[in-house]
């Protein structure tokens, strides 16, 4: 917005003072003006009850266009008539110590006198100073670019975090009795908290209580709020109560070991258990969604996951060949990249008490956060 400011504040002398070209009266300031006059040059006209002596000069930090008048005030009624133009951001004047009447227009490029000049009494006007200034195409196409860029409002990207389970579906139980429903909860809102102090991100959980969710739902949720990251919690249990450590999982069709394969299968049966169950699909409907998982996704997918087991193994135990790949139903959005966090063993006594520790899931948070960090600032991941 243009904002016009009448000052009356003493001005230090610049160096180079006005020439002396005094006249026996007082001249007045009647009008400004300022409009296009042709393509990137803007024009001042400055009406004036006399012919007075005048100069003109630029200045830097801001960009700036001065007319110093001799022997000049400001009539009271004063009010500058502005055409909108995109790179004049202020106009202001004043009467300065020495009697020199100041106009200063704060541009947005460096102002380059064109001409100046004065335009005797004719046509009904008094004494006119006219005052071309011009800036290259190039300057004000960036100029325009800049504006354009700054009033675009950044978006921050959308992360969708899935806690698993929920409701009747408890998931993997503890040997102390401790549901994996509960734990994946807890995990899901230090995570989103932390995300959100970061001032970074904006975060939607699929559930914030205990409720029960079908899997594809969640990647509807998803997909329905345009999350531009899905990252699904869960927690593993095995047969060896010696088993631990953490492990990311990415979308395959085949999976990477059996394990990862029992493990998903086991997981995307979890919609019979809340009624809905969708193993009843015709298996080309279940081909067409694999085969609609588009390359970028996935491969989006994979760096997420790769950053997530570079971060955690600074802080906790992971499996050998931590990023795994799996056919899980809750990561089978094509447009989204997306994983499945197993943040340890309940069948383990200590990795399950680690985890029930709020510092525990801090430090895994901490570190899943350090890798969406990466991923955001060295991957286009919302040009979608």
């Amino acid at each position: 917005m243009i904002k016009v400011l009448r000052f009356f504040a003493i001005f230090l002398l610049f160096a180079a003072s006005a020439p002396a070209v005094s006249q026996a009266g007082e001249s007045s300031i009647q009008n400004i003006r300022v409009a296009n006059h042709a393509d990137n040059v803007m024009r001042l006209v400055i009406d004036l009850s006399e012919k007075s002596g005048y100069k003109v000069f630029t200045l830097k930090n801001p960009e700036r266009l001065v007319i110093d008048i001799e022997n000049t005030d400001f009539a009271e009624d004063l009010n500058p008539q502005l055409a909108n133009i995109n790179y004049l951001n202020k106009l202001r004047f004043g009467k300065m110590e020495n009697g020199v009447g100041r106009i200063v227009a704060e541009v947005d490029f460096p102002p380059e006198v064109k001409k100046d000049f004065i335009l005797p009494p004719q046509s009904g006007f008094a004494w006119r100073l006219v005052v071309d200034v011009e800036t290259t195409k190039s300057d004000y196409a960036e100029v325009e670019k800049k504006k354009e860029v700054a009033a675009k409002p950044v978006r921050k990207p959308l992360l969708m975090i899935d806690a698993g389970h929920g409701g009747k579906d408890c998931g993997a139980i503890s040997i102390s009795g401790s549901y994996e429903k509960h734990l994946t909860l807890k995990m899901a809102k230090e995570l989103r908290d932390k995300l959100l102090k970061t001032g970074r991100y904006n975060v939607m959980m699929t559930r914030s209580d205990d409720r029960a969710l079908a899997l594809r739902q969640r990647v509807q949720m998803a997909r329905n709020a345009k999350a531009d990251v899905f990252i699904s919690i869960h927690a593993d249990s095995a047969h060896n109560s010696a088993a631990k450590g953490l492990s990311v999982y990415t979308l395959s069709e085949r999976a990477s070991d059996s394990e990862a394969a029992a493990l998903a299968e086991r997981e995307n049966k979890a919609d019979a258990v809340i009624g809905m169950d969708f193993s009843d699909k015709p298996q080309d409907v279940a081909t067409i969604l694999i085969d609609l998982v588009r390359r970028d996704t996935m491969n989006n997918s994979s760096i997420l996951a790769d950053y997530m087991v570079v971060e955690m193994k600074k802080n906790v135990t992971v499996l050998p060949n931590t990023h795994r790949f799996a056919g899980f139903a809750v990561l089978k959005a094509p447009d989204i990249p997306s994983v499945l966090v197993e943040i340890g063993y309940l069948s383990n006594r200590k990795e399950e008490l680690m985890l029930r520790r709020p510092e525990y899931r801090e430090k895994l948070a901490s570190s899943m956060v350090k890798a969406l960090d990466k991923l955001f600032k060295n991957h286009n991941i919302m040009d979608k």
